[in-house]
């Protein structure tokens, strides 16, 4: 009896984690799309572009995964993620938006530019780099959901 409970311990976090749906070059698709839109609304707004960086890219990537087996929505500590995926910089920001079925890159950015404080990351001259994800997968009792970090650096 012992075994079966540790067994099913350790199967659990796996099993939710086979919820998340969609096929990297979906996800990748997707995660270019929302980097060309909030580089389009910077240089509307005369801001030089956002380059991407991989390690920002995989401290995203991580805590959109993390939010979604773990069924919540929070930054959580952004500053130990950048130092766990040794991101350098001095300056982190963080955006973070979910919605039922596969959210566009246009309507996240849309969602970010109406609220003053996600605009002002956006909108940031400061920051420089940037790293996304948009996953799919089970949250919040809907089947299909989508979990979008978009994590910023500056020097």
């Amino acid at each position: 009896m012992c075994v079966i409970l540790v067994f099913a311990f350790f199967a659990a976090p796996e099993a939710k984690a086979s919820s998340v749906a969609g096929s990297s070059a979906a996800s990748t698709t997707r995660n270019r799309a929302l980097v060309a839109a909030i580089n389009s609304v910077r240089a509307l707004h005369l801001l030089p572009k956002l380059s991407v960086d991989f390690r920002l890219a995989r401290a995203a990537r991580f805590h959109s995964l993390d939010m979604l087996r773990y069924d919540y929505f929070a930054h959580g500590d952004l500053a130990g993620r950048m130092t766990r995926f040794h991101v350098r910089g001095r300056l982190f920001e963080e955006n973070l938006a979910w919605s039922s079925g596969v959210m566009s890159a246009n309507v996240t950015v849309a969602d970010w530019l109406a609220s003053p404080a996600h605009r002002a990351i956006l909108l940031d001259p400061s920051l420089r780099r940037i790293g996304v994800a948009t996953p799919v997968g089970a949250f919040r009792g809907l089947s299909t959901a989508t979990l979008v970090t978009a994590a910023f650096a500056g020097s």
